[in-house]
């Protein structure tokens, strides 16, 4: 079984810091790591190549130091990866980043699955990953919490807001996990001298044939006007005394609220 893998870097902090003037965030100073849902992802992959043989393959786009999550990935356990990385490729919006992910995909060749995160921590869109299968033309299953194959069919627990639901699909195909699907292996000792000597490619657009129109801001038909971190301006209001008469007051401060 063919597995590939697609995995982001993001920020290892809950202090997001935005560029004023490009909106973009602040990366200079701040740690990377893979997105967590994506370690979820990988993780699936490397359970289902141990059951059933294969071959997993890491996929991200990003600028060269996206290689760092990648060298993880391998450290992990994942056969091989490729990084998407190109001028071209900078200030891409869900639908111009799924669309360069799936040329990526499409010039690795032959796959029978594509693993992802449901989302990813720093934009939560839950978007690249159906805009992948639907560039590639294949079936995609969401939110998936459990998978394993029955037969030559994946076999999907889908996680619902009320419980889940139970689905068969046909390969190839496309999954998006969530957290509750697993939890990621550390990278062993062996593992990490693997990734520090493993060639990783590096394609550019020219390489995966991307129309440069489609891609990074060009091939973005949303835009990113402003963006900002709210200002907690809230405080606690503590009411004390007999029952009855908190809870008049908070009825009176309900209702100045307009609650």
């Amino acid at each position: 079984m063919n597995i590939i893998v697609c995995i982001k870097q993001v920020p290892d902090t809950t202090d997001v810091k935005i560029n004023p003037e490009t909106n973009t965030l602040v990366r200079d100073g701040v740690k990377s790591i893979v997105n967590p849902f994506d370690a979820n992802a990988l993780e699936a992959a490397l359970q289902l190549k141990e059951a059933m043989g294969g071959k997993v393959t890491a996929i991200t786009m990003g600028p060269p130091q996206a290689m760092d999550i990648l060298r993880e990935a391998i450290a992990m356990g994942a056969d091989d990866a490729v990084l998407l990385s190109d001028r071209a490729f900078a200030g891409a919006d869900t639908l111009a980043t799924a669309y360069t992910l799936a040329m990526g995909i499409r010039k690795i060749g032959d796959y029978d699955l594509i693993i992802g995160g449901k989302q990813a921590i720093d934009g939560d869109t839950a978007q690249v990953g159906p805009g992948i299968a639907e560039q590639l033309g294949i079936p995609q299953v969401t939110y998936a919490r459990r998978m394993e194959m029955d037969g030559d069919m994946l076999l999907v627990e889908r996680m619902l807001e009320d419980g889940y639901e139970v689905m068969k699909t046909a390969l190839p195909v496309l999954v998006t996990v969530v957290k509750q699907i697993n939890e990621p292996r550390y990278p062993s000792l062996r593992g990490l001298l693997a990734a520090k000597k493993k060639e990783i490619n590096v394609w550019n657009a020219a390489d995966i044939g991307a129309d440069e129109k489609r891609t990074g801001l060009t091939g973005s038909p949303t835009r990113v006007v402003r963006i900002f971190t709210p200002q907690r301006n809230t405080k606690a209001v503590m009411l004390e005394g007999e029952p009855e008469k908190t809870v008049e007051t908070l009825a009176e401060v309900i209702t100045k609220l307009n609650v």
